[in-house]
């Protein structure tokens, strides 16, 4: 009879580990996809001092536009996490680079310039990458709080301290955005 007990006990010490282990490696899921979207973000920031100094040479009465762009990418760069600020910054630095590309079409010298062009397209396929990482992110995220969340791994998650993450959400301005967004027929 006791054999079995310390069967049972060795059985129940292998699920508690394998259950520890589990949320430990959806944690470290989750701060893998965090630092995905940094790294995109990071790529985007050291893009933009070429594109400024490219679009410089073309429209010198754009140093407005310049500036605004400028502003922009510091506030993102120092805005920390991936809470509602960080989404603000990086969505106002998504405006001011619209409004660099909207340059192209008043200066057409400008948007036949190679390194402009370049600079664009990497700039659209970093902006890919970015939702790419965030989607990512949002589905480690959901992985890591379902099993924070579901018998047993709630009673594991609790003991060791493991606290849920959050997504990263639209700001109330992208809501409306995507909810009034215009609806095309043919």
């Amino acid at each position: 009879m006791s054999n079995i007990v310390y069967i049972v006990l060795a059985l129940i010490v292998v699920l508690l580990i394998v259950l520890y282990n589990g949320l430990v490696v959806a944690r470290q899921r989750v701060r893998e996809g965090a630092s995905d979207i940094d790294t995109q973000l990071k790529r985007r920031y050291d893009l933009i001092p070429n594109l400024v100094e490219t679009v410089k040479g073309y429209a010198k009465h754009e140093q407005e536009t310049l500036t605004k762009v400028i502003e922009a990418r510091s506030a993102a760069m120092n805005t920390q996490g991936l809470g509602e600020a960080k989404t603000e910054a990086e969505n106002a630095l998504s405006q001011t680079l619209k409004s660099i590309f909207a340059l192209g079409e008043s200066y057409p010298q400008l948007q036949a310039n190679q390194n402009f062009l370049e600079l664009q397209q990497e700039l659209s396929d970093t902006e890919d990458k970015i939702q790419a990482s965030r989607r990512f992110y949002n589905t480690t995220v959901l992985s890591y709080n379902s099993k924070i969340e579901t018998f047993p791994g709630n009673l594991i998650a609790g003991v060791f301290g493991f606290k849920p993450e959050k997504f990263f959400e639209l700001t109330e301005e992208e809501k409306a955005k995507a909810q009034n967004a215009p609806t095309i027929s043919f």
